[in-house]
């Protein structure tokens, strides 16, 4: 039997589809919590986001990862969530 097509998620930032291993995962877990989730196996409601700036940018422009996660997010902790997946965005690159 041969292997099925990888898993694939739709970016909160352009709506673009891609596969799930070329997303970054945010997760708003069980207790409430949001965080990025780079291995993508936290438990709770995940949105992904492409690894790009721009996706990055208009995701948290737009509103759309507190629209996905269906939660609140403060400016601080947005931004501090901006933060984190530019800074894991970076640490992808060559």
């Amino acid at each position: 039997m041969g292997q099925g097509r990888p898993p694939e998620r739709t970016c909160v930032g352009c709506r673009g589809r891609a596969a799930k291993a070329e997303l970054l995962r945010v997760v708003r877990t069980p207790d409430g919590r949001v965080a990025v989730d780079p291995s993508g196996r936290l438990p709770g409601r995940g949105a992904y986001v492409h690894r790009r700036e721009a996706c990055v940018e208009r995701a948290g422009r737009r509103g759309a990862l507190a629209r996905a996660l269906r939660t609140s997010l403060p400016p601080e902790q947005a931004g501090s969530l901006m933060e984190e997946l530019r800074a894991l965005m970076g640490a992808d690159r060559p």
